[in-house]
C-alpha cells in the first residue's frame, strides 16, 4: 500500500467519478495557484486564469499544441470552494484512455495524485466543516438505503456539531463557575455551592445522543435476515417477493435450493442483506447436505430469522424440532405460509402470509422492524450518530463527568474536580475536531475514497 500524504500545500488531482466508461467524468484538483497551473495546459489559457470564482470555462486541455480533450472547467477561488483552496473541477469525456492521458498530463504539470479523503481533509483544515460533517461525507457515499442517506445528510448539515457545541457551551459555563470558586476564597466572596445537580441536563443530552448509536449503525451497515424452513415451504417465493423480481428458482420439487443465495434490499429504510437458504431436512444427497450445513451457519449469524412453515402441511415434526432448538431465540419470526391455499388455522405465535399473493407482507415488515430495533432508540428528526469514534468520545466525556460528580460528593478539592470537567470538554472537542491529533485525522480520512 502506498504512503498516504496529506500536505495541504501540494497540488492534488484525482478522478472523482468511477473508473469506468461513461458519458462524462469529473477530475478534481486543489491547491495553491491551482488555477494558474491548469491554465498552462488549457486553451485558451488566459480565459481560465482570469476567470472569476464559481464560473465555468469552456476550452481544451492540451499537451504542447496537441488537444487532449474538449472540457468544461469549473473554477473556484479561495476561500469559496469545497476545500477552501483554489480548485478546478474538469468535466471531461468518459473515455478511459482519455481520462488516463489527462491525469498523466496533470501529474507532469506539478500535481500529484490525491490521497484518500484528501479533498475533505483540506476542507476540515480550512474550517469549511468540522469532523462530524467530514465523517458524514463518507457516510452519504456508503449509504445503503434512502433512510441511511437521509440521516447522513442531516449530519452533513451540522446536526451533530450543533448538539455537541450546545453541550460544550453548558459545560463551559459550569467550568467557569468552578474556576471562580478556585480564584476567590470563600471568606472574600459569598458564592453558591457547586453541586452535582448542575450536570444532570448535560448528562441527559449526552445520553440521548449516545442512545442513537445502535440505530445509526443499523441504518448505515444494515442487518442480516435469513429465510429458513422446510423444503418447498415457499422460501424462494418470499425471497422473490422481497426483491420484487424472480431471482430465486421456485419449484414444487423438494430440495431445489441446494445452496444459499443473497441480495441487498431495503425494509422500512433498513438496509438488509437477505439470504434464501436450502430447505432444512434430513438429506441423502451430499450436495444438498452441504447446502443445509451452510444454511445452518448463516442462520446462526443472522440478526433476524424468518422461519417459513408450509400452512398446507401444518405443524410437522421438522417444524417442532426447530422450534424446540430456537425456543427462546428472540431473533425468530415464525411465518405460516400459503394461507391462500389452506384453511388450517396457524398457531397464535405465527404470522399468516402468502408469499404468492403478498397477503400479510406489510405485517411482516413491521414485525421485522420491531425485532431489529428491540429495546433501542428509534430516531425521528433528531441527530443520530453511527460513528464508533463519536460513540467512544461521548462515553469518555460521560465518564469524566461521573468522576467530577464523585469528586464533589467525596469532598475532594475543587481543583481536582475541575480537571475532570476539562477532560470532558476535551473529549467533546475531539468529536468536532478541535483537539484531535494529526495521526488520528490521517487515519480517519485514509478510509475515504480517492477524489473525496
Amino acid at each position: 500500500m502506498k504512503d498516504v500524504k496529506y500536505d495541504p500545500e501540494d497540488l492534488i488531482a484525482a478522478l472523482a467519478t468511477p473508473w469506468a466508461e461513461s458519458a462524462l467524468a469529473v477530475i478534481r484538483t486543489s491547491g495553491p495557484e491551482c488555477i494558474k497551473n491548469i491554465s498552462r495546459i488549457f486553451s485558451p489559457s488566459d480565459k481560465l486564469e482570469k476567470a472569476e470564482g464559481n464560473t465555468i470555462v469552456y476550452g481544451y486541455l492540451v499537451d504542447d499544441k496537441t488537444k487532449l480533450d474538449q472540457v468544461m472547467a469549473a473554477v473556484y477561488r479561495a476561500p469559496k470552494s469545497y476545500t477552501g483552496q483554489e480548485s478546478v473541477e474538469l468535466f471531461v469525456h468518459g473515455s478511459l484512455p482519455g481520462i488516463k492521458k489527462i491525469l498523466e498530463r496533470l501529474f507532469q504539470s506539478g500535481f500529484r495524485e490525491a490521497s484518500p479523503g484528501e479533498f475533505t481533509f483540506r476542507a476540515f483544515l480550512n474550517q469549511k466543516m468540522d469532523l462530524t460533517r467530514a465523517e458524514a461525507v463518507q457516510e452519504i457515499i456508503s449509504a445503503k438505503s434512502k433512510q441511511a442517506q437521509s440521516l447522513a445528510l442531516n449530519r452533513l448539515s451540522g446536526s451533530i456539531e450543533g448538539t455537541i457545541n450546545s453541550i460544550k457551551s453548558e459545560m463551559t459555563d459550569l467550568l467557569a463557575s468552578v474556576e471562580i470558586q478556585l480564584d476567590y476564597p470563600e471568606d472574600e466572596v459569598d458564592m453558591p455551592d457547586v453541586t452535582t445537580s448542575e450536570t444532570k441536563p448535560i448528562e441527559e443530552k449526552m445520553n440521548r445522543l449516545l442512545s442513537t448509536y445502535k440505530a445509526g449503525k443499523i441504518y448505515q451497515e444494515g442487518v442480516r435476515i435469513v429465510l429458513a424452513g422446510q423444503t418447498n415451504a415457499g422460501k424462494s417465493s418470499l425471497f422473490n417477493l422481497f426483491l420484487k423480481e424472480d431471482r430465486s428458482i421456485v419449484s414444487d420439487i423438494h430440495g431445489t435450493t441446494r445452496d444459499y443465495i443473497e441480495s441487498w434490499i431495503s425494509i422500512g429504510g433498513i438496509p438488509v442483506r437477505l439470504f434464501d437458504t436450502a430447505g432444512l431436512r434430513e438429506a441423502d444427497h451430499p450436495i444438498e447436505a452441504e447446502g443445509i450445513r451452510r444454511s445452518n451457519e448463516i442462520i446462526d449469524s443472522a440478526h433476524v430469522i424468518l422461519y417459513l412453515a408450509d400452512g398446507q402441511e401444518g405443524l410437522t415434526e421438522d417444524l417442532k424440532k426447530f422450534m424446540n432448538v430456537y425456543d427462546d431465540d428472540k431473533r425468530c419470526i415464525y411465518l405460516w405460509n400459503k394461507i391462500d391455499k389452506t384453511s388450517i388455522t396457524p398457531p397464535e405465535t405465527f404470522i399468516p402470509i402468502s408469499a404468492l399473493t403478498g397477503e400479510g407482507f406489510s405485517h411482516l415488515e413491521e414485525k421485522i422492524k420491531e425485532i431489529v430495533f428491540r429495546d433501542q432508540y428509534i430516531p425521528g428528526n433528531e441527530p443520530v450518530i453511527d460513528s464508533m469514534r463519536q460513540k467512544n468520545l461521548l462515553e469518555s466525556a460521560l465518564d469524566s463527568i461521573n468522576k467530577y460528580n464523585s469528586a464533589l460528593l467525596q469532598g475532594m478539592p475543587m481543583d481536582m474536580a475541575a480537571v475532570d470537567l476539562t477532560d470532558a470538554l476535551n473529549a467533546l472537542g475531539e468529536i468536532t475536531g478541535e483537539v484531535t491529533s494529526a495521526d488520528v485525522l490521517e487515519r480517519m480520512f485514509s478510509n475515504f475514497c480517492v477524489g473525496k
